[in-house]
């Protein structure tokens, strides 16, 4: 339930805050107050586009901020906890928006940034919003069908229809393209199978690549190795002047002096460790030089090996360090090849495909002409209080010439505004003013089924009046005794059904333009339901009749 708005410098509304109850409220004021602008509000919070234009003029941004609440066993709650977004215990839900002057917005959940598309997800759970132009897009064809959907809470089946369609359509597609190129197909998988048969037949690795290079190179190498590690080991060991034999020389001379002079300690010790190190080193070259392998036939093998390599490479025109990755490609696109197989094992995955789809959009189609009929029977019945008794509402279920995503069936809202008329496309036959009380009592159905536990009326009920706008009235207060309503009205039928009013009003102060929003008590609301009922000049009739209705209202709700 929305608890509270915030809103600042948002259109021409400077500073703002309202606190709401459960029930039904209603929002009333002159044209051009900004009764609206509340609705804007509250929809930028709930994700709807930013513009800068929202910025009231002379502000840096705009910010709008609501606070709901949120039952523990509520999907809303559920989601904020998928979300990491839980505000613990309390069960609060706070959603803000900024907008700055140059356009740039950010979105917060609980206090946490997030995205417009995350808040969006989170509104579809919190509140539904019927615009007052609602009655204009019921003549969409993909509207009807998605408020009939809705009503029966098909989503699911409709998901499950939608995908079983694109998974027919992508192998009936795979299979008009193997027909038409079946020859292609076929060299292709040719010329692949010898790609992998080459390829696997080098067993070329990276890791063997490596290793097959460094001996190529210590190979060719050997004579230069053998020479350098000879004679380093000769001039650390052999004649007079070995560098071991001076090194130990140097080392007992070194040995005598330090009798005479402590100081030449650190290096003796140098020196000793020098001569172990040039001994480990003569060691070290003597087994390197023992193992040194000259082997030109294991050297002509090893150049084989890489020409083999080189030649497979600029064959394929790759690097040969990208020679397993040519043949994982090769081995996959003939995997999905292989995965193709023929016309005849196509022709049955798309038959089968298809026999999947049908049967879940045959069930679908049984769904909906359940629920279209059960949906045409409480709209009718609906129609016959809005003052138009007579009137039919069905719902139309013409199959298509072709299958679809949507599933096999065109949906058509269809009335007979006045009893023994045919019935006929709500376009075509239905006036304004019948299209707008049909809008209506079609919102009020699908919102008794809502999940939703808001419901905002954004003057749904425009083109009606008299008995019939008292009727409206009494049919949001008994929504509201589920769910919470907010209902923008200029009706004061309307608005005297409502459990809550608030008056928005607009003024004008040194050539700024500001409107704000009042909660009104009953002396309060009855000077505002005159100044509905008789506009610019209200008189003691006019007050005493709003009295009237006021009372009436409430006599009813009781």
């Amino acid at each position: 339930m929305l608890q509270a708005l915030t809103i600042r410098n948002f259109v021409i509304v400077q500073t703002l805050e309202l606190e709401f109850a459960g029930g039904f409220s209603a929002l009333t004021g002159e044209t051009g107050a900004g009764k609206s602008i509340l609705i804007d509000a509250l929809s930028l919070a709930l994700g709807e586009r930013a513009e800068s234009s929202v910025v009231r003029a002379g502000s840096e941004r705009a910010e709008v901020s609501a606070e709901f609440a949120v039952a523990t066993n509520a999907p809303p709650h559920a989601w904020l906890r998928e979300q990491g977004l839980d505000a613990g215990e309390d069960a609060q839900c706070l959603l803000r928006r900024t907008v700055e002057a140059n356009g740039r917005s950010r979105a917060f959940i609980n206090g946490t940034p997030v995205t417009v598309q995350q808040l969006r997800e989170l509104s579809e759970l919190l509140i539904d919003i019927h615009g007052q132009h609602a009655h204009q897009s019921l003549l969409k064809a993909d509207v009807q069908r998605d408020l009939l959907d809705q009503y029966g809470a098909l989503a699911e089946q409709v998901k499950q229809v939608g995908e079983r369609y694109r998974v027919w359509q992508a192998l009936h597609k795979a299979r008009v393209a193997f027909e038409t190129n079946a020859a292609a197909f076929a060299a292709e998988r040719g010329q692949l199978e010898e790609q992998v048969r080459e390829l696997q037949g080098l067993a070329f690795t990276p890791e063997s690549w490596r290793e097959l290079q460094e001996e190529h190179k210590r190979l060719a190498h050997a004579a230069s190795l053998l020479e350098g590690a000879s004679a380093s080991h000769d001039a650390l060991t052999e004649g007079e002047g070995a560098m071991l034999a001076q090194a130990a020389a140097l080392s007992a001379r070194m040995r005598e002096l330090r009798e005479y002079d402590a100081a030449l300690d650190e290096i003796v010790a140098l020196l000793e460790s020098a001569d172990v190190q040039l001994q480990e080193a003569a060691h070290a070259l003597r087994r390197y030089r023992d193992r040194l392998d000259l082997d030109p036939q294991r050297l002509q093998e090893i150049d084989a090996r890489l020409d083999a390599v080189h030649r497979a490479a600029r064959k394929h025109r790759v690097a040969a360090e990208a020679l397993p990755l040519l043949l994982t490609d090769a081995q996959k696109r003939l995997a999905e090849l292989g995965a193709v197989g023929s016309v005849d094992e196509l022709r049955q995955k798309e038959t089968a495909a298809e026999r999947d789809y049908r049967k879940l959009a045959e069930k679908l189609s049984s769904e909906r002409r359940r629920v279209a009929k059960d949906l045409s029977a409480k709209v009718t019945e609906s129609l016959q209080s809005l003052a138009m008794a007579g009137a039919r509402f069905e719902i139309a279920l013409t199959p298509l010439p072709a299958a679809s995503g949507h599933g096999l069936e065109q949906i058509e809202f269809q009335v007979s505004s006045h009893q023994g008329l045919p019935l006929g496309a709500i376009g075509k036959i239905a006036s304004g003013g019948e299209l707008s009380r049909i809008s209506l009592a079609i919102q009020v159905v699908l919102a008794k089924v809502a999940a939703v536990p808001t419901l905002i009326f954004d003057e749904v009920d425009s083109g009606i009046g008299g008995r019939v706008a008292e009727i409206v009235g009494r049919m949001l207060k008994q929504l509201g005794r589920d769910r919470q309503v907010l209902c923008v009205t200029h009706l004061p039928q309307v608005a005297a059904c409502a459990d809550h009013q608030f008056s928005v009003a607009k003024k004008e102060s040194k050539g700024t333009v500001t409107s704000s929003i009042t909660p009104l008590e009953r002396p309060a609301r009855i000077e505002e339901i005159a100044r509905m009922l008789g506009g610019v000049t209200i008189t003691d009739t006019t007050r005493q009749h709003a009295a009237e209705l006021l009372s009436g209202a409430s006599k009813a709700r009781k």
